[in-house]
């Protein structure tokens, strides 16, 4: 009973970042909003260090994206399954159960912000995005015709104010 709520809950989460997300497609974008096309940013070289900024052009269509995504979701499936079946045994005391339905959270939280990470990026006037999170790193591939150093730092704050600072980001373009 405990997986049909779940399941009724990421579908219900999955619905509202598609309607966000397609709002924020088709709303018009502010004249004194910088985040809508990063032209407008102000000049930040020099804060960031190139340790906390990687930026690397290679190219991947939607496809690879989509492809990416399953598999993390299959991944994250089969630990979500493992860790379940462990909680099932009767020979776990309460604390290594509540440890265990803790872990299952923790991989729960990492595909949601993922994929509020990716709804943002796209907000900023992307294509599309994908995000992975794996360790303390965070993996950013985004899609974009252009791109500048701006909008690298611009996706990387957005990638901490979500995350943290325990996390680094990597950011990379997609430029086809």
């Amino acid at each position: 009973m405990l997986l049909k709520k779940q399941t009724v809950w990421l579908l219900t989460m999955l619905s509202l970042v598609v309607v966000l997300s397609v709002y924020y497609v088709t709303s018009e974008p502010a004249v004194k909003d910088i985040a809508t096309n990063g032209k407008n940013a102000p000049d930040t070289s020099g804060k960031m260090s190139d340790e906390d900024m990687k930026i690397i052009t290679e190219s991947a269509g939607d496809e690879a994206y989509d492809a990416v995504r399953i598999s993390l979701m299959d991944k994250r499936g089969k630990q979500q399954e493992e860790l379940t079946t462990q909680a099932a045994a009767p020979e776990l005391s309460i604390d290594e159960k509540n440890k265990l339905f803790e872990t299952m959270k923790q991989i729960e939280s990492l595909g949601v912000k993922e994929r509020t990470i990716e709804s943002y990026i796209k907000t900023l006037g992307y294509s599309d995005s994908l995000v992975r999170i794996e360790d303390n790193q965070v993996y950013v591939t985004v899609k974009a015709e252009e791109h500048s150093k701006a909008d690298a730092v611009e996706i990387v704050r957005l990638v901490r104010d979500e995350m943290g600072t325990n996390f680094i980001p990597t950011v990379e373009f997609d430029t086809k």
